[in-house]
C-alpha cells in the first residue's frame, strides 16, 4: 500500500555521450622506439605516476612509524574535502522567473490543488477537478503516460517542467512524487494564496474543502474563533498522536516514533489559542488513514481493505510550540505564510520525504508565530490492499525520534526566515537526517520562491525555551473523544462507546514519570509494540531490552544475566524520571494495585520465598561458589555505607543471596548509588540474580523496602491452565508466557478485570 506514487527515487539521467571516432591511420605507421623521445613525450605521465607512488609510500610510512601528527594532518585534509559546503546566496540579486513559455502564462488562481500523477486519471482525481473555486495541477514524472489529459486540470509533463526555469529541477528524481515541488512553484507563480496538497486516491467528503478547513484566515469568510490546543503542561512531551483526539486510540499515523505508539490515553485537559495563524492544516482521512507499514501489516486479519472512521464531530485541535505530530502530503492545506514549508526532500526514502518535511516545517513555523492544526476527517481514501514495503520507511523508524528531539532543541540567531531555513537544512545534513543534496535543493528552492515573487514572512518572537505561565483551572478545557470502531491486533471492535477514564488518569498521574524497563525473552517482532500499547498508557515510556537489537522497533541489546549493567544507560537517558521499574516479560504487572506503594523506596520480592532465597555455598555447585567469590570481591571494595548495609543483612560469607529479579523498582534517589555499585562490579561476570539482591541490601536495609510486591502470585512453573493462575487482586503474576499477538489478546481480556478500559485494545 503506497501512500502516493512512491517508488525509490533515481538520480537524474546523465546526458548520452558519443564515442569519438578513431583516426583511420592509427596503426598504419610504426613509431621509432627511441627511449629519449618516448620519455620526452610521456614526461607528464611519468611525473604523475611517480608522485602517486611517493604519496602512497609516505602515507604507509607515516601510519606505521607512528608519526601521528603528520598522519592526522593528512587525514584532516581528506575529512575537510568531505565536509558539507554551506551555500552562499546573494539574496538581493535573484532575478525574477516569469512564465513565458507555457500556455498558462496569463492564468491566475488563488486556490490550487497539487497532485502527482503516474497513471491515467482516477475517479478521485476527476472529483477533485469538480471542486468549485479550486484549480487542479497534475505534476507528471517518468512513469506518467505521454498522452495524459484531464479536462479542467493543468498538466505539467517532464518536458514542460524543464522549460519553466526553476533551479529545483536539477535536484529532483525523474520517477518520484517529490516532483510536486515544481508544481508548488508553478502555483505560487500563478497567484496561489492557498495550496491543498493532495493525491489521486482520495475523495473530499461532500466535495467541499471550505466545509472542513479554514480556507480563509483573515477578511470576509474567515472564522474568527478560538481553537482547542494541546496542553504544554508537560515540557517533556514532544510528540502527540492526533488520532486519539478523533476517536481512534489504537491507530497511529505514519511518522509517529514507534516508542510512542503505546501512549493511547486521551488528554487530561486542553488549553485554547486564538485562530488566524493555523498556516498548516492537516486533515484526517477515513477509510485508509495515513498509517505506517508496521500498523498495516500487523493490524489486519485478512486481505479485506481497511475502513477506519474518525469522529467527524470532534473539535479541531492545535499544537503548541514544543509539540509535534506527523504531517503528510495528501490531505494538507498550506496558507501562503507557510508556502516555504512545501519543499519535499529528495535524499531520504520516498515514504519518509513528506513526514520529514512536516517535522522540519513545523519547527520553522514557530519562527513566524504559526501553528499546526488537525481537523476532523476531510477525505475518504481507499485501501487498495497493495504491498507496503517496510524498507521504504527506514528513514522514519530509525531517525524520526531523534529528529524531533533535535528540532525542538535547535536555535538560530539569523534575522530572516530564509536564512534560518537554510541554516536548519544545513545542520540537518550535518546530523545525518538528510544529505547535502537537500541542502542544495533548499538553496535552490528558496531562490526560486523569491524569483516567482514570494514574500518571506516576518519573524516572530519564539516562545520555546522561555518560562511559560502556569495553566490555571480557568484556562483548562475538557474534551473527551468518542471511542469509534477500529481494527487492532486483527480483532474488529463494534459499537461506539463513551467512557469514563478517571482511573486511567489516576494511574497515569501516579506513574506518568516512572520509566518501565522491560526485558523481552520472547520474539520482540511480535510483542514489542504490544507491550508498549499495554504499559505505555500508564508509564512515562517503555524501554525494551532483548538479546537481539532491533533498531526499527527501538529495542536495545542486552543479555538477561547482565541486564543490570545496561540500566545506568537508561537512567542517564531519562535523568528527570521519578523512578525506574524493571519487569521481565514472563511476569504480568497489575499496575492498579501499585498505587499505594512509596515511589521513594526500593521495591523487590524479598518476602516472596520462591523468588528470594539464601543458599549456603558448601552445599551447592561450583556456579554458586564462583558467584559468591565474585560477590565477596566486590563487597571488600564497597564504600563504608554500602558495606555496613550489606553485612547487617547477610552476616555470613558462606551465604549467597539469590533473587529471581523479574520485577523490582529503583527510585530516583537511589539511582546514583546503583550506578556506583554497577561500576564496582566492573567486568566481573556476576549474574543478575546475584547482583540485584547484593545491590539492594547494600543500598538500604530490607526493613525499609516497600512491601507492595510481597503479595504477588509467584509459581516456579505455570499450571496447565494459565488462566487459573491469574488474579486481578495482586500486584504481579509470575510466570506468564506471551509470544504472539494471540497470547497478548488473551492476556488483555484477562487483565480487563482490573482495568476494563483495556478492552478498548481488543
Amino acid at each position: 500500500m503506497l501512500v502516493q506514487d512512491r517508488s525509490a527515487p533515481k538520480s537524474p539521467k546523465p546526458h548520452a555521450r558519443t564515442i569519438p571516432k578513431l583516426p583511420t591511420d592509427r596503426f598504419s605507421e610504426s613509431k621509432n622506439l627511441d627511449c629519449s623521445a618516448w620519455v620526452s613525450d610521456n614526461l607528464f605521465k611519468i611525473t604523475a605516476v611517480f608522485l602517486l607512488i611517493v604519496t602512497v609510500a609516505a602515507l604507509f610510512f607515516l601510519r606505521n612509524v607512528g608519526d601521528t601528527a603528520a598522519l592526522l594532518c593528512f587525514e584532516k585534509k581528506a575529512i575537510d574535502l568531505e565536509k558539507i559546503e554551506f551555500p552562499h546566496i546573494n539574496w538581493n540579486s535573484i532575478a525574477p522567473i516569469t512564465d513565458k513559455t507555457s500556455r498558462y502564462a496569463n492564468f491566475r488562481s488563488e486556490r490550487w490543488i497539487v497532485v502527482s500523477v503516474s497513471n491515467y486519471p482516477t475517479d478521485s482525481l476527476r472529483n477533485l477537478v469538480k471542486i468549485k473555486g479550486w484549480q487542479v495541477l497534475a505534476v507528471g514524472n517518468s512513469k506518467t503516460p505521454s498522452d495524459w489529459s484531464l479536462k479542467g486540470a493543468i498538466f505539467l509533463s517532464l518536458e514542460e517542467q524543464a522549460t519553466l526555469g526553476f533551479r529545483v529541477v536539477d535536484y529532483l528524481p525523474y520517477d518520484s512524487y517529490v516532483r510536486k515541488t515544481v508544481g508548488y512553484l508553478f502555483a505560487i507563480q500563478h497567484g496561489a494564496k492557498k495550496i491543498f496538497d493532495a493525491d489521486n486516491r482520495g475523495d473530499v467528503i461532500d466535495g467541499d474543502l471550505g466545509k472542513h478547513f479554514d480556507v480563509e484566515l483573515i477578511g470576509e469568510g474567515a472564522r474568527q474563533e478560538i481553537i482547542l490546543q494541546y496542553s504544554h503542561d508537560n515540557p517533556n512531551r514532544t510528540v502527540v498522536n492526533p488520532y486519539i483526539h478523533f476517536g481512534q486510540r489504537s491507530v497511529w499515523p505514519r511518522g509517529m516514533p514507534l516508542e510512542n505508539v503505546g501512549e493511547i490515553t486521551h488528554e487530561e485537559f486542553y488549553t485554547e489559542v486564538f485562530g488566524g495563524k493555523q498556516f498548516i492544516q492537516q486533515g484526517l482521512s477515513n477509510g485508509l488513514p495515513d498509517v505506517d507499514s508496521v500498523f498495516y501489516y500487523t493490524r489486519k486479519s485478512s486481505f479485506e481493505a481497511f475502513d477506519i472512521r474518525f469522529d467527524e464531530h470532534a473539535l479541531k485541535v492545535a499544537l503548541p510550540q514544543g509539540m509535534m505530530a506527523p504531517v503528510n502530503s495528501f490531505n494538507t492545506l498550506y496558507h501562503s505564510s507557510a508556502f516555504w514549508a512545501l519543499m519535499l526532500p529528495v535524499s531520504v526514502s520516498t515514504m519518509a520525504s513528506d513526514v520529514i518535511r512536516g517535522y522540519w516545517g513545523q519547527r520553522l513555523l514557530w519562527e513566524v508565530g504559526g501553528y499546526l492544526v488537525f481537523y476532523p476527517p476531510t477525505l475518504h481514501r481507499y485501501d487498495r490492499v497493495e504491498a507496503y514495503p517496510f524498507s521504504h520507511e527506514k528513514d522514519l523508524h530509525v531517525n524520526v525520534g531523534r529528529l524531533i528531539k533535535y528540532l525542538i532543541s535547535w536555535r538560530s540567531n539569523k534575522h530572516r526566515l530564509f536564512e534560518k531555513i537554510l541554516e536548519l537544512s544545513y545542520m540537518m545534513a550535518e546530523e545525518g537526517f538528510w544529505t547535502d543534496k537537500d541542502v542544495k535543493l533548499t538553496a535552490a528552492w528558496l531562490q526560486d520562491l523569491l524569483a516567482v515573487g514570494y514574500q518571506q514572512p516576518r519573524l516572530m518572537s519564539l516562545e520555546l525555551g522561555r518560562p511559560r505561565a502556569n495553566i490555571g483551572h480557568g484556562d483548562r478545557r475538557e474534551f473527551i473523544p468518542q471511542k469509534l470502531p477500529s481494527v487492532h491486533l486483527g480483532v474488529e471492535e463494534t459499537g461506539t462507546v463513551n467512557y469514563e477514564i478517571a482511573n486511567l488518569i489516576k494511574w497515569r498521574k501516579t506513574f506518568g514519570n516512572v520509566v518501565l524497563i522491560m526485558y523481552c525473552s520472547g520474539p520482540v517482532e511480535r510483542t514489542a509494540l504490544e507491550w508498549r500499547l499495554l504499559y505505555g498508557r500508564i508509564f512515562r515510556t517503555v524501554v525494551i531490552l532483548s538479546e537481539k537489537k532491533d533498531t526499527d522497533l527501538a529495542v536495545a541489546e542486552s543479555h538477561l544475566e547482565k541486564a543490570y549493567k545496561h540500566l545506568p544507560e537508561v537512567f542517564d537517558q531519562f535523568s528527570s524520571a521519578e523512578g525506574f521499574l524493571f519487569l521481565q516479560d514472563n511476569t504480568i504487572l497489575n499496575y492498579w494495585n501499585l498505587l499505594q506503594a512509596d515511589k521513594t523506596k526500593l521495591w523487590i520480592t524479598n518476602k516472596v520465598s520462591k523468588s528470594w532465597t539464601t543458599v549456603t555455598i558448601n552445599d551447592n555447585s561450583d556456579w554458586f561458589s564462583k558467584q559468591a567469590g565474585m560477590v565477596q570481591k566486590v563487597v571488600s571494595t564497597l564504600p563504608v555505607h554500602f558495606q555496613v548495609n550489606y553485612k547487617e543483612t547477610l552476616t555470613s560469607e558462606k551465604n549467597l543471596l539469590i533473587c529471581s529479579s523479574e520485577v523490582f523498582y529503583i527510585p530516583q534517589r537511589f539511582v546514583g548509588d546503583f550506578v556506583e555499585l554497577v561500576n564496582l562490579v566492573d567486568d566481573l561476570e556476576i549474574h543478575q540474580k546475584v547482583a540485584i539482591p547484593m545491590f539492594f541490601i547494600s543500598l538500604d536495609s530490607p526493613q525499609n523496602f516497600d512491601s507492595v510486591l510481597n503479595t504477588m502470585t509467584y509459581k516456579s512453573k505455570p499450571p496447565a491452565n494459565s488462566s487459573t493462575l491469574y488474579s486481578a487482586n495482586v500486584p504481579a503474576v509470575h510466570p506468564w508466557n506471551v509470544s504472539s499477538e494471540q497470547d497478548f489478546i488473551k492476556l488483555i481480556r484477562i487483565m480487563a478485570e482490573g482495568d476494563p478500559l483495556l478492552m478498548e485494545l481488543v
